[in-house]
């Protein structure tokens, strides 16, 4: 099948965003360099759309079956002094439906590493779902029942793909929109211009982040 990898390659990386602009970013991040191969997938908003996404290019008979899968893009920070350009790189995700299960992001130390080694303000916690923009006294809730950031679609993204096989998972994702700086208010195109300069900026972390995974476990 055209595109398929050969049988005995290690399968590609596989980058899930939501929004176009968030892929434009992603893919602007490539300065080709040597690298492991990498899909970049837009998947559309909402965990319903990531979930429907991610299915798919997990399937059995896809090139990306079996692949490692970062979930990247914007979200909104949720603790008090975050500011755009802000990274969060999960521990765990959470999905908003009741009853789904907390998704650990074991693999995640080496892309901390090597963020910060960028010199980026780098946070590390839960990283909560929704289905809606998250505003307000709804944002101090999830912060106070231990979320660091919010956004549409990580958790879903990575509970379909441990669900699907992929033997790593992680998400990393730019703070847009903070408690002090909402996207209602006079900063948001600056604030904006940050975060989208910095989601450029991390997309080669992701190629180490899949060469470390390759390497023989000690």
């Amino acid at each position: 099948m055209p595109g398929r990898p050969p049988p005995d390659a290690a399968p590609p990386l596989l980058v899930a965003c939501a929004l176009g602009i968030e892929r434009f970013a992603l893919r602007g991040g490539d300065h080709g360099a040597a690298r492991p191969p990498v899909v970049t997938l837009r998947t559309g908003m909402g965990p319903r759309a990531a979930e429907r996404a991610l299915t798919a290019a997990l399937g059995e008979g896809a090139a990306t079956a079996g692949s490692p899968v970062v979930a990247s893009g914007f979200c909104a920070g949720l603790a008090p002094g975050m500011r755009p350009g802000d990274v969060v790189v999960a521990e765990a995700v959470r999905d908003h439906r009741p009853g789904a299960p907390e998704v650990p992001c074991r693999d995640n130390a080496p892309l901390v590493a090597a963020l910060r080694a960028r010199g980026l303000r780098v946070h590390t916690g839960l990283l909560r779902g929704a289905d809606h923009v998250v505003r307000g006294a709804e944002r101090a809730a999830l912060h106070a029942q231990g979320a660091l950031a919010v956004d549409m679609e990580s958790a879903a993204t990575l509970l379909t793909a441990v669900r699907r096989g992929s033997p790593a998972v992680a998400a990393v994702r730019v703070v847009v929109d903070a408690p002090e700086h909402e996207l209602v208010r006079i900063g948001t195109l600056r604030g904006g211009i940050s975060a989208f300069r910095v989601l450029r900026s991390v997309f080669p972390v992701f190629f180490e982040w899949h060469r470390s995974l390759l390497l023989p476990r000690r």
